[in-house]
């Protein structure tokens, strides 16, 4: 055995004997849940006064929770439920207090049947995941929450991403088919505008108190973040301008804290890969365009087939522009000759001019591009259209499909046409 071989045989013998920088690393997730919430303190003594009474053995009211991501929702309720949990084992109150992300479980059955196995200790009596009638596993929940008695507190996270309202609807109404015990629902959601969209009867029961989370600031952004330094980093391995750039440049997109922590931890990996003593600013620059290439590449690969032709045409415009060092960018009316030729060549029907119009609109709602209206005066209005990422990665992925693929190969003729 050489000794190349011996090396590469212990690659992470080598990476352990780096101590690195982390003494928690899951402090420094989203998921970890601290002590204290700063800056939380208004939203968690509202959310503690409404779910009151469930210490009394009365029935709490409904509420909807709304905010912008990052700005602390489910962390203040997930805080306030284990302090509701631990006052009701003080004082020999029953309390439930269950909690379901309804990203993933997003259907009437699997809704219901995830509360209920919650109230269900011995897995053999379990719901399974498909095979009963809606209306069994319905009343199998009744009778579980009859016989736990007290109150359950059944938190509905991403509640708009739920498919019908009939599961609201049934859970609005399990009160009056109740006598031992009582439920109070916890929305939360970040579409402000989501109950315009519900069933009336459904709108009326649950939508009986609404809390508003506004964003944090850069000044609150860094104390989360310091918080989190304390107890996920070793002392003194962070430059004092760090935790002050993440802020601000979470600030920037919404006071989200969420992506702040995210810019952190990225950083402070990024740091203890090359081995570096300190995490600098300059970690927290390569931090911020890996995590922006990776959600890109995300979005990007999940588009539907017109989206990422229509992103296609505006690469293709944009390579040709830089090859012909043709000034200014991409407009609306060269992106749609494109386009058409692209899906003349895909045989895949184009749309119109107006349906792409809108497409480009998404596209820059998502980040991908950046389509400023320009006024041409008596010509009407175009847009200026650029990618705001990586061309080459977004190319990259736009090729992990064969037809796309041979789309690179495409020559341009005259001002905007493809062959």
């Amino acid at each position: 055995m050489t000794r190349k071989e011996v090396v590469d045989s212990d690659i992470f013998g080598r990476l352990l004997e780096f101590e690195g920088l982390f003494v928690n690393r899951e402090a420094m997730r989203p998921t970890f849940m601290p002590e204290i919430l700063p800056h939380r303190e208004k939203e968690i003594n509202n959310l503690a006064s409404v779910l009151v009474p469930a210490l009394r053995d009365e029935t709490p009211s409904n509420v909807f929770i709304y905010g912008k991501t990052g700005t602390g929702k489910t962390a203040v309720t997930k805080f306030v439920g284990k302090e509701l949990l631990k006052k009701g084992r003080e004082t020999g109150k029953k309390v439930n207090f269950i909690y379901i992300n309804c990203e993933v479980v997003d259907t009437q059955y699997r809704l219901l049947q995830n509360i209920t196995n919650h109230l269900i200790d011995d897995w053999s009596e379990r719901i399974p995941f498909t095979g009963w009638p809606t209306d069994e596993v319905y009343a199998k929940l009744k009778q579980m929450i009859e016989k736990e008695g007290g109150v359950t507190v059944i938190i509905l996270d991403e509640v708009d991403k739920l498919k019908g309202d009939e599961a609201l609807y049934n859970l609005s109404r399990i009160n009056s088919d109740l006598k031992n015990a009582k439920v109070s629902i916890v929305g939360i959601s970040n579409d402000l505008k989501f109950t315009e969209f519900l069933d009336p009867r459904v709108k009326s029961s649950l939508g009986e108190e609404n809390m508003i989370f506004p964003p944090y600031d850069a000044g609150e952004l860094q104390d989360i973040l310091n918080q989190r330094v304390e107890i996920a980093l070793k002392p003194g391995c962070i430059e004092e301008d760090v935790v002050p750039l993440c802020s601000a440049l979470a600030a920037q997109e919404h006071g989200d804290a969420r992506r702040a922590l995210d810019l952190l931890r990225m950083a402070a990996e990024l740091a203890e890969r090359s081995k570096a003593r300190k995490i600098t600013r300059k970690h927290v620059r390569l931090a911020q365009n890996k995590i922006e290439i990776d959600r890109i590449i995300e979005v990007v690969r999940t588009l539907p087939t017109q989206s990422k032709l229509i992103l296609l045409a505006v690469l293709l415009k944009e390579k040709h522009n830089k090859k012909t060092g043709t000034a200014g960018a991409v407009t609306t009316g060269e992106v749609y000759e494109i386009y058409k030729d692209l899906c003349k060549k895909t045989r895949t029907d184009s749309l119109t001019q107006r349906r792409v119009a809108d497409l480009i609109s998404e596209l820059d709602m998502l980040g991908i591009i950046t389509a400023r209206v320009i006024s041409k005066g008596r010509y009407g209005r175009t847009r200026d259209i650029k990618t705001s990422s990586s061309s080459g990665e977004i190319m990259k992925i736009l090729q992990e499909d064969e037809v796309f693929k041979e789309l690179m190969n495409y020559k341009f003729r005259g001002q905007a046409r493809l062959i």
